[in-house]
């Protein structure tokens, strides 16, 4: 097929923003794109394998993060065709911008999975952090504000998560490692045939 244009070609724009600040930003949100693309596709897989007593919340908690982060990357592409700049579309080119890593094929344990996506949101919210103060000096107000919009949201993605992996009593052996449960005497909690036992309550 013959290109219209090439990927990195700047076609202007109609809202008053220099080259040099779209340019500025637009390779601020192109990387933001390629990594929010990468944690929605990862997001779809903790979706896809979640299992245990709390499989229900969790396959909804995920698939509610996924759908959320749809909306964002989308509006962060749309940005970019508003400065005059193409998105970076091509899955290969999104794995060389992303700031994040994908985790690795296989089944990990949800605690795991849910610890991955923490950090990574943990991530973006800093990196997003660096793109609003350069928006700021570039004067360009409206990523400034899209970019606030969406690191609140990714805040309180990263504070979700972080209380799913509070320790509960009903989910304790899905979640967590043997060694990550203990006993009152700072040992790991086991039972006489190896496995993880609930930890014991002091009597009143």
């Amino acid at each position: 097929m013959e290109k219209l244009r090439e990927k990195s070609e700047y076609e202007g724009n109609p809202v008053g923003l220099s080259k040099t600040t779209a340019t500025a930003m637009a390779n601020e949100l192109d990387r933001h794109l390629s990594s929010f693309i990468t944690l929605y596709n990862q997001y779809h897989k903790h979706h896809w394998m979640v299992e245990g007593p709390q499989f229900r919340d969790l396959h909804l908690f995920f698939e509610e993060h996924y759908t959320q982060i749809h909306e964002q990357y989308d509006a962060i592409a749309e940005r970019l065709t508003v400065m005059g700049y193409c998105p970076t579309c091509h899955p290969a080119k999104q794995l060389e911008l992303s700031y994040i890593q994908h985790e690795e094929e296989g089944v990990f344990r949800i605690r795991e999975m849910l610890k991955k996506d923490m950090e990574d949101e943990k991530t973006i919210a800093m990196e997003l952090r660096k793109s609003i103060k350069k928006a700021f000096e570039q004067e360009d107000f409206a990523t400034k504000s899209l970019l606030e919009g969406i690191l609140l949201k990714t805040e309180d993605r990263c504070h979700h998560i972080e209380h799913f992996l509070g320790e509960d009593g009903l989910s304790i052996g899905l979640i967590a490692k043997p060694d990550d449960i203990m006993e009152e005497d700072g040992e790991p909690a086991r039972g006489q045939n190896g496995k993880a036992k609930t930890t014991k309550k002091s009597k009143a």
